[in-house]
């Protein structure tokens, strides 16, 4: 599947019509320093970088002329800063959520990938398998952390039916939104793209979560992206 898909609501499910289903643009964070140096962030609360702010108000930009009904955002920073400077275009408050912050990595996170095979490669094998019952010690499983994040956006969706609803979390609840709206398990081997600030579209019914638009960063005009979260 291509990196970026279609990102208009209109004609793209006859069989869904969109005043029956809430429109959801999903977008992660800005970079951080820790993005750019491969290092797992988690639940650490480590600020934009230079370049982040940069993603965040060229985001805020184009969001400008997208009707949206309410803003929510994990209350981790690096999400908290993306999601002011798009409701500050849009006019909207930013209503924050713990449920969508990024995955738990316990003893894993502040260490870089590197650091993580060198220090724990049993685990670090079993964390690069995508093995759902696999959690860092002190962190999340896979299969939780899917269930934490997937059932905490379909909260906030449920309050908005209808709406159009703007959410700034994480890579790692992308992920897993991701899968939820293509039915591909947890130990699928990822091979879609989860830009900074690029805006993923979504549509959310009594069906669940249909995929409409994927990693839109035209945007983000050439300024860096990376992969982790």
């Amino acid at each position: 599947m291509p990196s970026a898909l279609t990102t208009t609501w209109s004609g793209v499910f006859e069989a869904m019509p969109l005043d029956s289903s809430t429109r959801v643009l999903a977008i992660r964070h800005g970079e951080t320093a820790w993005n750019r140096d491969k290092r797992i962030q988690g639940q650490l609360d480590v600020p934009l970088n230079e370049t982040g702010r940069a993603q965040a108000q060229r985001l805020g930009e184009v969001l400008a002329g997208e009707s949206v009904d309410v803003v929510y955002s994990s209350d981790l920073g690096r999400a908290r800063e993306t999601a002011a400077a798009a409701a500050a275009a849009l006019g909207q408050p930013v209503q924050l959520d713990p449920g969508l912050r990024e995955r738990s990595f316990g003893v894993f996170q502040g260490q870089t990938w590197q650091e993580i095979a060198e220090r724990w490669p049993d685990h670090s094998e079993r964390w690069r398998r995508r093995d759902p019952d696999f959690g860092a010690e002190g962190g999340e499983t896979l299969q939780e952390f899917y269930a934490r994040s997937v059932s905490a956006v379909g909260r906030v969706l449920q309050r908005h039916a209808g709406q159009t609803v703007l959410i700034v979390t994480h890579g790692g609840v992308l992920d897993c939104l991701y899968r939820a709206a293509t039915r591909l398990p947890l130990q699928a081997p990822r091979t879609w793209t989860l830009g900074n600030a690029a805006i993923n579209r979504l549509l959310f019914s009594d069906a669940g979560f249909t995929l409409v638009g994927w990693n839109d960063d035209a945007h983000l005009g050439g300024l860096g992206l990376d992969e982790l979260a």
